[in-house]
């Protein structure tokens, strides 16, 4: 049976809405939660970037049982790796073992902001492949010294490591990441139901870990309304990850989606509230051979009506695929 997760969007509410929004979440019986980490959102009509981690904290001592993860975490531009693996032990401390660590090569829209420019997705990857291991030396307990191709660090040491650590996710998209993921990773993540990506992964050496994917959806007893605010704040998610890790900023991708149809948005993204219309969309990732899916409710102001409708309709369909 696939695991059904709810998405913390930090683009498109504030800190103390993420966390109430996660609290309901395991309230209504979501298998797990995850959560974005920008400084920026996709749209400016989403409006919101609060800090991950600060929001990570508060959920995990407002929470009991649910599952945390960061969907996904950059560790190679704005944080240090060693400073990731720091903050991922203190969180899987503060969650009692609840929390994974989700990574991914980043994107321009949140990592040009630290000034250090936006290398080509090789160099990215090799980026990457160089900070999980780091990651990975760190949560091993003692002091580490690294001088890499990409990263320096110094007689480094955890002080405060859990009794397991986080398990590591890498987001994929292509060959090389899944090359990595199968070397580096307990757990695969991606957007996109593509069962290729899983295959490469099994090849690589991740066969049997998790794969977590994600879907975006928007809820509402008015179609016609869930249909014009997925395009209003959704729309950007049409454009592919090769375009959407390279645009810099809001404008950039208010720019590239300017003839976007509302009509094209509701091909990809199941809106209203026809149950059989968001369990057809989640069915290409279970078939795919994804074990969990996150959903991602649009709109900000519009997930406690999500929520209630989860609880009684939705995860109840959901759980018979």
């Amino acid at each position: 049976m696939v695991r059904i997760g709810y998405t913390m969007m930090t683009e498109q509410a504030g800190p103390g809405e993420l966390v109430s929004h996660v609290v309901g979440a395991e309230r209504a019986g979501f298998d797990f939660s995850v959560i974005s980490d920008h400084a920026f959102p996709w749209l400016g009509s989403q409006g919101h970037a609060p800090y991950a981690w600060c929001v990570l904290g508060a959920a995990a001592q407002a929470t009991s049982r649910i599952p945390l993860m960061t969907f996904v975490t950059c560790p190679t531009f704005r944080y240090h790796p060693a400073v990731i693996a720091q903050k991922a032990a203190t969180m899987q401390l503060l969650s009692e073992g609840r929390f994974r660590l989700g990574l991914g090569s980043g994107e321009n829209l949140n990592e040009h902001i630290v000034g250090s420019g936006w290398p080509a997705a090789h160099i990215r990857l090799e980026m990457l492949d160089e900070a999980v291991g780091i990651i990975r030396e760190l949560f091993g307990g003692g002091y580490v010294t690294h001088h890499g191709t990409h990263f320096d660090v110094e007689n480094a040491r955890l002080w405060d490591l859990p009794p397991t650590p986080p398990p590591i996710g890498i987001a994929v998209s292509g060959e090389r990441s899944c090359e990595i993921a199968g070397r580096r990773a307990d757990v695969l993540v991606s957007t996109e139901p593509k069962g290729g990506l899983i295959q490469a992964f099994a090849t690589h050496g991740g066969a049997g870990r998790p794969c977590v994917g994600q879907l975006p959806v928007c809820y509402d007893p008015d179609r016609a309304s869930a249909v014009d605010r997925a395009h209003e704040q959704f729309r950007w998610a049409l454009g592919g990850w090769e375009v959407n890790a390279e645009l810099p900023g809001p404008a950039g991708f208010a720019g590239a989606t300017a003839h976007t149809r509302p009509e094209d948005v509701a091909e990809v993204i199941p809106c209203g509230d026809d149950v059989d219309a968001f369990v057809e969309a989640v069915r290409p990732y279970v078939e795919a051979g994804f074990t969990e899916v996150a959903l991602v409710q649009t709109g900000g102001d519009h997930q406690e009506p999500f929520l209630d409708w989860a609880e009684t309709k939705l995860l109840p369909a959901l759980r018979e695929l």
